[in-house]
């Protein structure tokens, strides 16, 4: 096998393992070959390789970055079938609720047993971050407090997927903060759930960890489910493209 050929795999195996997540940057030529022990001619070909493989796509400009594991998961705009689905289908609001609260329960119990001390400190930080901020307007830091979570998951299946859907997901975490936060027992549930799965994943309770990220995914469904059987009319935002770049630029 050739040196780069080498190299294309143990960079396709940092990705895989989630040292490199989708859309983040690959570090410059210069750093990764003294990270790795050889020339950046060798990098640069490696590089090469990668980016004709679709694992990596350059950017005039910006460098390279990690692309999208997952077909067709690209950005998900306003124009987007999924986004007409949510928009006029009040019931896609439930799926991907129950797509959270199968998948993010997995992540949460894996995140318990693989967090590194990094991914604690990120994790830690992100949900330092909900703490602090105003729970009517805390839409985009109670994801990335998830997301933390998921990619301490070290499952590059979990990672690839749900990144991939971030902006849909980021929508029923909008419909949770619109509808159930503004309602201070709601809101003091949430606050609750969340310190809970932050202290189970920390303390590497595995089993403690994947209940209440269940319970609390599950929370959020049944109680605006509840809020439509009363006559309630559920407030369901849209993504806008601003708010979703802001939100990819925060590498959360």
């Amino acid at each position: 096998m050739a040196i780069s050929q080498e190299i294309s795999y143990r960079l396709e195996r940092l990705i895989l393992d989630g040292g490199l997540a989708p859309e983040q940057k690959i570090p410059s030529e210069r750093q990764l070959a003294t990270r790795l022990g050889v020339s950046r001619a060798v990098i640069r070909e490696a590089l090469h390789e990668l980016q004709g493989r679709g694992v990596i796509e350059t950017r005039h400009g910006k460098g390279s970055f990690v692309a999208s594991m997952v077909p067709g998961a690209d950005e998900l705009g306003e124009q987007s079938p999924l986004m007409h689905l949510f928009e006029g289908h009040p019931r896609t609001l439930f799926d991907l609720l129950e797509v959270r609260e199968q998948l993010e329960g997995q992540a949460a119990y894996l995140a318990a047993q693989r967090a590194t001390r990094l991914d604690r400190h990120r994790i830690t930080k992100a949900f330092r971050a909900l703490e602090d901020t105003d729970p009517l307007s805390n839409a985009r830091l109670d994801h990335g407090f998830h997301l933390a979570i998921v990619e301490a998951s070290h499952n590059p299946v979990l990672v690839h997927v749900l990144n991939s859907l971030k902006n849909m997901m980021l929508l029923t975490v909008q419909a949770s903060v619109a509808n159930l936060n503004p309602r201070e027992e709601m809101r003091k549930k949430i606050v609750r759930q969340h310190r809970q799965l932050y202290e189970a994943v920390i303390a590497g309770k595995a089993a403690t960890a994947q209940k209440a990220a269940t319970a609390h995914v599950r929370f959020v469904s049944e109680a605006m489910r509840d809020m439509e059987k009363d006559g309630g009319t559920l407030i369901r935002l849209p993504v806008n493209q601003e708010a979703a770049n802001e939100y990819s630029r925060a590498g959360t």
